[in-house]
């Protein structure tokens, strides 16, 4: 045979076993190409003991960490503030207490209710705000001194220590921060309307006024805000600063606020809430009592009757994903059941991913049947 023709057949049966041996690499030790699929069903977690409102949810490194209101949220004194943990995003157990009621002293200032705490990780800390008061025989839920607390530690799992509190001399509640690209830091939260201010971290002190910036009956706005608005949580895309926040007036909803200050002025993104739950039975005598039980709007087809208070953070794909508490319509129509398991009468965790388009943020959903992502 020729010698070039050899030669030929040689390379050529060389080249093939290296693409083979590259490919067999690939497939089983994996690339930076290889795709992904995530799963999920909401409402993700379905234990009553592992209920709460406001779910606040954090990853560190490949785990993902969570806190928020807990059990019993009306009736008075809540056990402190827990810390969940999961691994995948679906499957959550109890990791600790951040702060144990039952520890505490006589004499604690914020003993009483914790409301929707959340943890962000700012200057190279983890800062944990919680909304709490003082219980007395007097007030024994706390609230006539229920104001907002900071507490800072070097580990997402704590222990949390004490920075200042309160911080804000009026009510206020669902305290977020938020950490500009200057390295400015900024506190937002509510209190019959929604409220802003820098602030100094180290300190705990505010080095601005609190302002009132927006009040659910400005005129000029929406009707839908008209009940209540509450749970502010910050992001900046694009220069823009976006501020999602929670109204109960038609259900629980979440609109959307922009602005090219992180001090406003503010508007609204988007002439409706971009997510959220609608059910014209639900929380009817708030609508009577708030003069708002003739507002006109069609329920959303969804189970729920709560689906909002919600926070951002890091999903599996590395995008954002918003984290709520999704609570069961106890209406619900056909062709969903009528028998609802413990679970189903109890706020449980619920999350979708954050789409970002043409300069506008968008959720889909609330979703109640299997989701499939891929990336």
């Amino acid at each position: 045979m020729n010698k070039k023709l050899i030669l030929f057949w040689s390379l050529l049966v060389l080249n093939i076993s290296c693409f083979a041996q590259v490919n067999l690499t690939n497939l089983t030790h994996g690339n930076s190409s290889q795709s992904h699929v995530f799963r999920y069903t909401n409402p993700i977690t379905r234990d009553t003991s592992l209920s709460m409102r406001d779910y606040c949810i954090i990853k560190v490194r490949d785990k993902w960490y969570c806190t928020g209101t807990s059990n019993p949220i009306w009736t008075g004194p809540n056990p402190g503030v827990r810390l969940l943990v999961s691994d995948d995003l679906i499957h959550w157990r109890q990791y600790s207490w951040l702060i144990d009621a039952s520890k505490l002293p006589a004499d604690c200032p914020y003993n009483g209710r914790f409301w929707a705490p959340e943890i962000h990780f700012i200057k190279n800390k983890y800062w944990l705000t919680v909304n709490s008061g003082k219980v007395t025989a007097e007030d024994p839920k706390g609230m006539k001194t229920h104001g907002i607390w900071l507490f800072s530690s070097d580990s997402v799992t704590g222990p949390y220590k004490l920075v200042n509190g309160p911080l804000t001399s009026q009510y206020n509640n669902d305290a977020t921060l938020f950490e500009d690209e200057d390295g400015q830091t900024y506190l937002y939260c509510s209190g019959n309307g929604l409220f802003q201010a820098k602030i100094d971290l180290n300190t705990g002190k505010l080095t601005t006024p609190i302002q009132k910036f927006l009040d659910k009956k400005q005129l000029g706005w929406t009707e839908w805000m008209v009940g209540g608005i509450e749970a502010p949580f910050l992001t900046k895309k694009e220069g823009t600063y976006f501020m999602f926040f929670s109204t109960w007036t038609r259900g629980y909803e979440i609109g959307l606020l922009k602005s090219k200050s992180p001090l406003g002025p503010w508007k609204l993104a988007s002439p409706e809430p971009i997510f959220g739950t609608r059910k014209k039975g639900y929380r009817q005598e708030l609508a009577i009592s708030g003069g708002y039980a003739d507002l006109k709007y069609q329920d959303t087809e969804d189970p729920y009757c709560e689906a909002a208070s919600n926070s951002l953070f890091t999903g599996p794909d590395g995008k954002l994903w918003s984290s709520c508490h999704y609570l069961m319509y106890k209406k619900r129509p056909y062709p969903y059941s009528q028998t609802f398991e413990p679970w189903e009468l109890t706020p449980e965790m619920g999350i979708e991913p954050v789409h970002y388009k043409n300069g506008m943020f968008y959720i889909n959903g609330p979703t109640w049947t299997e989701q499939i992502v891929n990336y």
